[in-house]
């Protein structure tokens, strides 16, 4: 993963304006995966930012029919509890429209970290996504790739990793590695938040934190609300 990554920092009044930019974005990647290729791979994002988008696409007009939804990470808990990515993604989005249930891809990480990243890694297996959102951590970490820990950014690196020591809890985690979220047609980070300016500036001044890892052949998109932004 050596090649130069452009990186468009698109700065935005809100987080309202973060919101419908994103959803924009979705509504635009999936009409062109659709009519192109007759399908759209689409990778969630966890955390709270994603949340209202996934609420404003449930009124989405679209043919989910061929709607294939992955997803970034997942926090090893029991599959209905409220803080796994998947509920978060079912509660505000997914239950309002006709997904079918095999074209969601849901990461087991019930079983543990090992077993489900095993599991997933077949899911992901050859898939080359038409967009994936990403959000950003206070330390710079995204999905579940936190600093110090492998971000499986090395040649041949596995598509999927079990994580034992994430730095937020709980601390058993499955990630999609910096390899398999950069095979993407597009790559969108969502970023609000006066807690993540130190994490942007670091950025933006070239540290390699692990989100800054993530690269695809057309660049990467950040949504950064302003309160954001570094003063």
């Amino acid at each position: 993963m050596s090649r130069k990554v452009v990186t468009r920092w698109r700065v935005l009044p809100d987080a309202l304006a973060v919101r419908d930019h994103a959803v924009q974005c979705i509504a635009q990647a999936a009409a062109k995966a659709l009519t192109e290729r007759g399908a759209f791979h689409i990778v969630l994002a966890g955390g709270s930012t994603p949340r209202a988008v996934y609420q404003a696409l449930a009124g989405l007009q679209t043919d989910w029919q061929n709607w294939h939804v992955y997803y970034g990470d997942e926090r090893c808990l029991p599959p209905e509890h409220a803080e796994r990515n998947s509920q978060t993604a079912m509660q505000a989005w997914l239950a309002h429209v006709p997904l079918p249930a095999v074209q969601h891809h849901v990461i087991a990480a019930e079983l543990g970290p090992e077993r489900a990243a095993e599991q997933y890694a077949g899911a992901v297996a050859g898939v080359n996504f038409d967009l994936v959102l990403l959000g950003l951590g206070e330390d710079g970490h995204t999905a579940s790739l936190f600093p110090g820990n492998p971000l499986g950014n090395e040649p041949g690196a596995a598509d999927v990793l079990p994580v034992n020591n994430a730095a937020k809890p709980p601390s058993a985690r499955v990630s999609l590695s910096v390899a398999c979220l950069s095979r993407s047609r597009q790559v969108v980070f969502l970023v609000t938040g006066a807690g993540k300016r130190e994490a942007v500036a670091r950025w933006r001044a070239g540290e390699a934190i692990p989100a800054a890892q993530v690269r695809c052949e057309k660049g990467v998109e950040v949504l950064l609300e302003q309160a954001a932004l570094p003063t």
